[in-house]
């Protein structure tokens, strides 16, 4: 069984032998936080409070199990907001108290990565993983089961970050990916040019913050001069520039490691342009490209179930002095 509570959504997940899924219970907050155009780390934290018992009940419940079949637990410690991830890990460590059973913190950029775990049983390290969320874009070579070289991350604004940014002053509101991809497909990707950030030569980093700055200056610009503004054309324009950059380095990345799999992870891999993108790429290069179905795209407990389960093959488990780190690094 395993908990992910590390930003606003509660799960709670129970799996067979690390990839076979029989529950994996998903509480969201999104209509809550919408209201104020984005996750406030206190009310996050009470919901998760709130609802915890709740969704672990209900999660043993549709896999059929009890706690006394459960003999291994996950917990997302980091990356997160810091109330909110020990919501999860306190419930965690206390259930692993009362009824004895080994406990393992889990990295949640490895979770990401191992959701591919579940939908492709096929699949195995090495592998290229490009892994784009909210708070996170990085390029990371997986070498064995939880054991990764991180090769470029984001500089500044994480791509989710810089989408929400975005979908907010074009007046689409929050979740800003999902509204985004949609209003992109009423609209011209070439209407507007906005610049492709690809940094020095070589350099597999990213940067948005200058994006995301082009766009308001594009937007003030039109306004002062009396100009209607495409919010379709501007979402598309916007879309495009971020995609272009994110697939060629993805791309480059794996060619230059020689790595023939290329596993998409994270909140944006649900992007249906990035997907489409990525998918022609691959096939010009001779990559196979894994992507997870839209529900282990979000956060969700299976995929850190599945993390634990391979986590605990190698290293063991975790004490009971496991603490949320926040800024926890892949």
């Amino acid at each position: 069984m395993a908990i992910e509570s590390s930003c606003d959504e509660t799960s709670v997940a129970v799996l067979a032998d690390g990839r076979t899924v029989l529950s994996n219970v998903i509480s969201s907050q999104i209509a809550i936080h919408t209201a104020f155009g984005g996750v406030v780390p206190e009310i996050a934290s009470r919901h998760h409070l709130e609802n915890m018992n709740r969704v672990v009940e209900q999660s043993l419940t549709e896999a059929g199990v009890t706690l006394d079949d459960i003999d291994l637990l996950g917990v997302t410690y980091g990356p997160g907001l810091v109330g909110a991830l020990l919501m999860g890990v306190a419930t965690a460590k206390a259930m692993a108290f009362a009824k004895d059973i080994p406990l393992v913190g889990v990295n949640h950029m490895h979770g990401h990565i191992s959701a591919n775990f579940i939908q492709y049983p096929d699949l195995k390290p090495p592998f290229m993983s490009l892994i784009v969320s909210g708070g996170h874009t990085n390029i990371v070579e997986m070498t064995d089961y939880g054991q990764c070289n991180v090769l470029g991350g984001t500089r500044d604004d994480a791509v989710g970050e810089a989408y929400d940014k975005v979908a907010r002053v074009i007046g689409l509101g929050y979740p800003g990916g999902p509204k985004i991809d949609i209003a992109a497909k009423e609209g011209n990707s070439q209407a507007i040019h906005f610049k492709r950030v690809f940094l020095e030569k070589g350099s597999l980093d990213f940067s948005f913050s200058g994006l995301k700055t082009a766009v308001l200056n594009y937007l003030n610009t039109e306004k002062q001069a009396g100009r209607e503004i495409s919010v379709p054309d501007v979402a598309a324009s916007f879309q495009a520039a971020v995609i272009e950059v994110i697939v060629k380095k993805a791309i480059e990345a794996a060619l230059d490691k020689r790595q023939d799999k290329l596993v998409l992870a994270g909140g944006v891999a649900a992007n249906s342009k990035l997907r489409c993108d990525l998918q022609a790429e691959c096939d010009k290069h001779g990559i196979r490209l894994y992507v997870p179905d839209p529900v282990l795209c979000t956060d969700n407990a299976a995929m850190i179930a599945c993390a634990a389960y391979y986590k605990y093959q190698t290293l063991g488990a975790d004490d009971l002095y496991l603490d949320a780190y926040p800024s926890l690094a892949i």
